[in-house]
């Protein structure tokens, strides 16, 4: 189990800009007292990833000082932040820019989460983190047997990943090409996969 935890790192993507939430930068809305960027990075590690890579954008320096404030860093020697500068194009340019910043690690999987769905807890991340085999895995939660997050992906899967990651499109296109090859792990039981994107979803946040 120790050799697969080092082996799967964490990938959280928080680079967004809020565009529907006012501009707010989502890595920074509160959820039990928090930010949801703390929220995220807790529940990487209580899955076992003991390397997590999170990838910054909108406002990156103000989320920096907040987890610099709340020491949501300290005593996080293998949690690395990433400034994506074109967070802009959308998601898929901060997937790039996450397995761009894990190719020299050593990692043979990422276990690739999203800031915005804070329903999404460490028992899911879990499950998903434990369907890694080896550096050809592909692994994605379901709910009621509809493809979600969070996705593991075997670093043999990284370059072709990244060569059709476009938009805020990130893995999808090349894991509908990869379907066959995809290990379904039902998550709905212990997480519920919505996002944070508009007015009406903050009501979820707490």
């Amino acid at each position: 189990m120790t050799q697969t935890k080092e082996q799967v790192a964490g990938l959280l993507l928080a680079a967004g800009g809020g565009r529907r939430l006012g501009g707010r930068p989502k890595a920074l809305l509160e959820h039990r007292g928090h930010p949801l960027v703390a929220h995220a990075i807790d529940a990487l590690r209580a899955a076992g990833c003991t390397r997590v890579h999170v990838v910054l954008g909108a406002r990156a320096a103000a989320v920096r000082e907040r987890m610099a404030l709340d020491g949501i860093l300290d005593g996080h020697e293998g949690c690395v932040l990433v400034e994506n500068p074109d967070w802009e194009r959308g998601m898929g340019s901060s997937l790039c820019a996450g397995l761009d910043s894990l190719a020299a690690t050593g990692a043979r999987a990422a276990l690739v989460s999203l800031v915005d769905q804070p329903g999404i807890g460490a028992r899911a991340m879990t499950r998903v983190r434990d369907g890694f085999r080896d550096a050809t895995s592909l692994v994605s939660a379901t709910y009621a047997g509809v493809r979600g997050h969070p996705v593991l992906l075997g670093a043999d899967h990284w370059a072709g990943v990244m060569a059709t990651a476009t938009g805020d499109r990130g893995a999808r296109a090349y894991l509908r090409e990869h379907a066959a090859e995809i290990a379904l792990v039902e998550c709905g039981d212990v997480a519920r996969p919505y996002d944070i994107d508009t007015e009406a979803d903050l009501r979820h946040l707490e």
